[in-house]
């Protein structure tokens, strides 16, 4: 499942979520903070491990 990155605009918390796509699309999202709705998707990298074919 994808991982998705949010930062606060209210307490300046980051938090990390990791959720199915369609949990995403339907999901309000609130910092576990302090509460708020005025949160942000941050962009984070990402790793991608592929096989070795000879």
């Amino acid at each position: 499942m994808p991982t998705y990155e949010f930062r606060c605009e209210k307490c300046n918390e980051r938090f990390t979520l990791i959720l199915s796509i369609l949990e995403y699309e339907k999901t309000k999202f609130r910092c576990p903070k302090c509460k708020s709705i005025r949160v942000k998707q941050e962009i984070s990298p990402f790793q991608v491990k592929t096989s070795k074919k000879s």
